[in-house]
């Protein structure tokens, strides 16, 4: 399980506050530097944006893996969040479509770290993968809302829909899509993910 926020890394006790603060400003600032530096970015470059020693950086997560793992678990835990306040969205097709949008535009980001912390001699199993799943899980949830609304084609499901979903997330970060490009790709996959018209079935 994740190590919440309001306790020490390695015990059990209660964070003081200012603990708590370096702990979230650490994430905050290393979610930055490795999602635009990916492997070649630092500890050490972190420890300095986030105004702490690079001590206090190790005090809270022990190995660079562990700062990436925690960043990724923040990093998905968000996007669940992002997802899960569009569950009762008055337009549920238009808030599918927008959030596949949204993990496509963010996925640079994202890579950059998973890339680093395979790098730093991690992996993405653990509490990295189990926030994962959470974020698979509220796609899901938003893929069937979409559906019952009729405004996606009801004869596909999750897997397809995520493999489309990773598949564009990937060329829109490694190709280094123009975002006009990218834009243009989307409308080409959401077209596809449409109902079938009336006129079509004719």
């Amino acid at each position: 399980m994740s190590t919440p926020d309001n306790r020490e890394t390695g015990g059990g006790r209660p964070q003081r506050a200012d603990a708590r603060t370096n702990r979230e400003r650490i994430l905050n600032v290393a979610e930055e530097v490795f999602g635009k530096g990916g492997q070649s970015a630092s500890t050490e470059e972190v420890a300095r944006l986030a105004n702490v020693g690079i001590a206090t950086v190790f005090r809270h997560f022990p190995t660079k893996a562990a700062l990436l793992e925690a960043v990724l678990v923040q990093r998905f835990d968000r996007l669940r969040e992002q997802a899960e306040t569009l569950f009762h969205a008055t337009d549920p097709g238009t808030a599918f479509f927008d959030f596949f949008s949204h993990l496509v535009t963010d996925a640079a980001g994202k890579i950059a770290i998973v890339e680093a912390l395979l790098e730093a001699g991690g992996d993405k199993g653990g509490d990295a993968a189990q926030a994962s799943d959470g974020l698979r899980r509220a796609v899901g949830a938003l893929l069937e809302h979409a559906q019952r609304a009729g405004a996606l084609r009801d004869d596909v499901e999750l897997p397809e829909v995520y493999a489309l979903l990773v598949a564009t997330s990937q060329a829109s970060a490694h190709a280094h899509l123009e975002g006009e490009v990218r834009d243009r790709m989307l409308a080409i996959v959401f077209d596809g993910l449409a109902p079938v018209r009336a006129r079509d079935r004719e």
